[in-house]
């Protein structure tokens, strides 16, 4: 009869709202935590009922979310509009560097940056022009080194500080190039050349045998870049030195996993940053379908 007694309350107790609201699992590590918890015992996470109410700084926290493939299906998406948005006007007769180029009205009223759309207020420009591409060739290399280096800089720098370096970048290289005085510009190169400069920093603090070969590399494909800049033409060299600096100063503050691990600040600031990205399309469909 005890025995009975014994297990009928120990089923109620399992059954009782309390038990499963006293612990949850951290966010970050998964183990399971006061829900009054100020910090997780076991990794340290500062806070965890914030990334709770939240459900995308949790996902964010668990590195559940890339954003390279994201960026690269939203740059392929734009490209296609673009494209179809006036698609009788392609010239299909240019040369290797102006295959399938969407029109520069189209590029213009999707949110290209420059001189031009500055002038008239647009200045959510400066970071929807970093998610358009000029051409097929534009977008192909563009892409491609977004998945060579994002990967990289996703690992070393975690993927909360990825998305802050390249937005950071991008934001730095549309700045620049517009301060240049170039007219109109789209591409997503400033907040690539902004992975290198989150490379060199890493390369060149880190050292040992793995950061300096890849701040060797890192350099050696910088030099080429803009070796290529200066001798074709249509490349914005200020937009890639923009987003260079750019990159290399928000890895500075950032840190990289080895010495500073993501937290809170970071998440946030990463979620802030998808906030504005998100608000500069919506006002550049607004402009463009509205105005």
């Amino acid at each position: 009869m005890i025995g009975l007694e014994l297990g009928e309350m120990g089923t109620a107790m399992e059954k009782t709202p309390l038990r499963k609201r006293s612990a949850k699992p951290c966010p970050r590590c998964r183990r399971l935590i006061s829900v009054d918890a100020q910090a997780c015992i076991h990794c340290g996470l500062k806070r965890p009922n914030v990334y709770r109410t939240a459900p995308l700084l949790k996902h964010l926290l668990s590195e559940q979310i890339s954003f390279v493939q994201p960026i690269l299906v939203s740059c392929i998406a734009l490209y296609l509009l673009a494209l179809g948005l006036d698609f009788s006007s392609l010239d299909f007769s240019g040369g290797i560097f102006n295959i399938l180029s969407p029109t520069t009205e189209v590029l213009f009223d999707l949110g290209a940056g420059g001189v031009l759309p500055a002038s008239l207020g647009r200045w959510w420009t400066m970071l929807t022009a970093t998610y358009l591409h000029g051409s097929l060739l534009h977008i192909a290399f563009n892409m491609m080194w977004l998945l060579r280096l994002g990967s990289w800089v996703e690992e070393l720098f975690g993927k909360s500080r990825f998305w802050i370096i390249y937005t950071v970048a991008g934001l730095f290289g549309s700045i620049i190039s517009t301060l240049a005085g170039t007219f109109l510009f789209v591409g997503a190169s400033g907040a690539i050349f902004g992975l290198f400069g989150a490379l060199l920093f890493y390369g060149r603090h880190r050292g040992g045998t793995f950061g300096s070969a890849l701040f060797r590399q890192m350099l050696i494909w910088v030099v080429i870049a803009f070796v290529l800049g200066f001798t074709v033409s249509g490349i914005d060299n200020w937009g890639h030195l923009g987003g260079l600096v750019g990159g290399f100063t928000a890895a500075w503050l950032l840190k990289y996993q080895e010495r500073r691990r993501e937290g809170l600040y970071d998440h946030l600031a990463a979620f802030v940053l998808i906030f504005i990205v998100l608000l500069c399309f919506v006002l550049m469909l607004a402009n463009y379908f509205l105005i």
